[in-house]
């Protein structure tokens, strides 16, 4: 089947217009104005990690050939980087609009970031002397020359540079660091209670009291991405020592790995940015100028001076108890008469931990094994596995070390979790357990019982009240027997399949997929009703998307629901004409992943820990599970159905590849969610 190319977007644009629906959060005035702060902060973390994941990769592809392609769109790696900048460049350009204008707007509330321009003479007066007495003392400048070699910049670290005059033709260049942790990021000004000056701005400003001996002609603030991309697999595979270990030097050196861009305040001399250029390696095309500041880290303590102005904030909301589940009655028993959902942030995880404190304190609860990705800080979850292995039950627990950015966290609890007595398993090499299963085995008259719990989301109790997810809970015999086999194949180093329930990756996902998506295309030649329905994260699987293209253009109704990267087309004559694809974001993290396949009689459901990407499908051990209670399908359908006509936060992806506003006619999806589980009708929700 020819398959045209416009039906294909490439990933990395792809998520850069991910990032671009965030900013328009942080644009929207129907939104409250801290929570417009807190999108662009989240914007510009997201764009930091873009560059130094999927920038880094570019990057090293490029170093083996800037001809490999991509495999969808056929962009050559120079076409790809040289399109990611130029987006980029337009999105930071946006940002600095959207960030003057929501300061602006905090004007009226008292709340502002002061610049040197608009100082009172009381607050030019107190930042002197706080310059003098409790930075300058502080400081550690450097002038780069032969003896004074060019300093290691930190990743998202911010340095004040000075272009200083020279007899020489070119001229010297300062830096000092801006103190990461060193100093408080917002100082306080005299002239009102909510004023303050940024740290960085104000060495800036002083930069000649701090070379004083020279003269200086220009300074900027700057900041460098690295690239984080590193294969730790392959970093450690050499090696051939302890795990842990070998992964906490491994992280050491992702610090220190190539520049990507860098990013400047203001415009300096040609002269000092040849330098920047050429100690960093890096060229013009990677250089970028931001007016806003480069670390919205900030926005947090802003927002809390304001906690009293409740205008200013989203409407409260808590996670409310399941109309589901008896407080008085214990969890194991419940979930032995039926199967339980419980779906996050609308509803509480609270019952999910006291299924895991009942399993620790139960005689009959022989064992528990779980899958850990990423949890709290301070974790319930990791607690009540400590307490069930020093009641003496088996507790094997799933680490998966390498969750990007959260390793060091995941090194600290494990080893908690090994001194408390817990059998401790650190994945698969090559392979990344992405599963979210737990499973408690009890033996009771000397008969064998499982309890299955199968998620979309952490075991994380702070995600849980910000991340939409779906968390299944059943007794059904046969489930617990295959979560036990992922289980025990994980354990001998090998991958679960030939399952019956559970779909399972790296084995069997994506071909269970193609074949329930074969199976609405034959009912689609027969001239019956055929659907298809994924809500996910993400959407890359070249081989699920021509599956998909093959489903559209064999009648096949196609919705999809899909908050990040998308690089499927919809809505292209003869190609994607019956796909419907709609991203929503809002206040909660659209997370949780759900496949719908055939109507009425003939519909499956599964929810699952994966998103549709090759990495997903190819790479990682993933669960995919059905939901077989019909009044718990009843319910996922019908908040699929719901999200699909939001008409507030969804938007809707073209045949250009563009995502227009919200077009459907429903209300927003989440505060409608909340709306029903705060009435304990969240349960009752049908298609």
């Amino acid at each position: 089947m020819e398959i045209d190319k416009r039906c294909y977007q490439n990933r990395e644009l792809s998520w850069l217009q991910f990032n671009e629906r965030v900013l328009r959060e942080a644009d929207c005035t129907d939104v409250p104005l801290c929570e417009r702060l807190n999108f662009a902060s989240i914007f510009q973390s997201n764009l930091d990690e873009f560059f130094m994941v999927r920038g880094g990769a570019l990057f090293a592809r490029s170093q083996v050939s800037e001809n490999i392609c991509d495999n969808k769109t056929d962009m050559t790696v120079k076409e790809q980087i040289s399109a990611v900048f130029e987006k980029a460049r337009q999105l930071l350009a946006e940002f600095d609009r959207v960030y003057s204008g929501i300061m602006l707007a905090l004007r009226e509330y008292g709340v502002e970031i002061i610049d040197f321009s608009n100082l009172s003479d009381e607050d030019a007066r107190f930042t002197e002397r706080y310059f003098d007495r409790e930075i300058k003392p502080l400081l550690s400048p450097q002038i780069i020359g032969k003896r004074h070699p060019f300093p290691f910049l930190k990743n998202k670290e911010i340095y004040a540079v000075v272009s200083i005059d020279s007899k020489n033709s070119d001229d010297k260049m300062g830096i000092v660091p801006c103190g990461a942790g060193v100093f408080e990021r917002l100082i306080p000004l005299p002239s009102g209670e909510n004023r303050f000056m940024l740290v960085e701005e104000l060495i800036l400003h002083f930069a000649e009291k701090i070379f004083e001996r020279f003269k200086i002609k220009g300074k900027s603030l700057i900041r460098v991405i690295r690239s984080a991309d590193i294969d730790i697999d392959d970093e450690m595979a050499a090696r051939g020592e302890d795990y842990r270990e070998e992964l906490e030097a491994v992280l050491k050196k992702r610090k220190k790995l190539a520049p990507i861009l860098i990013e400047l305040s203001r415009k300096i001399g040609a002269s000092t940015m040849k330098t920047l250029h050429k100690h960093l390696r890096l060229s013009e095309k990677q250089t970028f100028f931001s007016s806003a500041p480069s670390d919205l880290s900030f926005a947090k303590n802003l927002c809390d001076a304001l906690r009293d102005k409740p205008e200013l904030f989203f409407e409260k909301r808590t996670p409310q108890k399941s109309v589901r589940i008896d407080e008085n009655r214990s969890m194991i028993s419940q979930i032995k008469e039926r199967d339980i959902l419980l779906s996050y942030p609308y509803e509480s995880i609270k019952p999910f931990l006291r299924l895991l404190r009942e399993a620790a304190e139960d005689e009959g609860v022989v064992s528990v094994k779980i899958t850990l990705y990423r949890v709290a800080k301070y974790s319930q979850v990791v607690q009540a596995l400590i307490d069930a292995a020093e009641n003496g039950k088996e507790v094997v627990v799933v680490v998966e070390l390498q969750a990007r950015f959260d390793e060091e966290n995941n090194i600290g609890w494990s080893r908690r979790l090994e001194n408390a007595g817990c059998r401790i398993i650190y994945g698969l090499g090559g392979f990344k357990v992405h599963s979210k299963l737990c499973l408690i085995t009890k033996k009771e008259n000397n008969k064998i019982e499982y309890i299955s719990q199968i998620g979309t989301g952490n075991y994380n109790e702070n995600t849980a009240a910000q991340y939409t997810d779906f968390s299944l809970m059943t007794s059904f015999v046969e489930i617990g027997v295959e979560v036990g086999r992922i289980f025990n194949e994980i354990a001998m180093g090998q991958t679960a399949e030939g399952l019956t329930h559970l779909l399972t990756a790296p084995k069997n996902l994506r071909s269970g997929i193609i074949a329930l998506i074969d199976q609405e295309i034959r009912a689609a030649d027969r001239g019956g009703e055929a659907y298809i329905g994924i809500k996910i994260n993400s959407l890359t699987d070249k081989k699920i998307i021509d599956k998909l293209i093959e489903a559209s253009r064999a009648g096949v109704k196609v919705e999809l629901i899909v908050r990040g990267i998308c690089c499927l087309v919809p809505e292209i004559e003869g190609m994607t004409e019956n796909i419907k694809i709609i991203s929503i974001v809002g206040r909660f993290l659209e997370h949780s992943r759900v496949y719908i396949f055939g109507v009425r009689e003939r519909i499956k459901v599964y929810i699952s820990s994966a998103d549709l990407m090759t990495r997903n499908t190819q790479r990682r051990v993933e669960t995919a599970a059905p939901v077989y209670d019909e009044s718990l399908r009843a319910q996922i359908c019908g908040m699929f159905s719901a999200m699909l006509r939001d008409g507030v936060k969804a938007r809707r992806k073209n045949a250009d590849g563009i995502y227009e506003n919200p077009v459907g006619g429903g209300p927003n999806s989440q505060e409608y969610f909340c709306n029903l589980a705060y009435r304990g009708e969240l349960t009752d929700i049908k298609d």
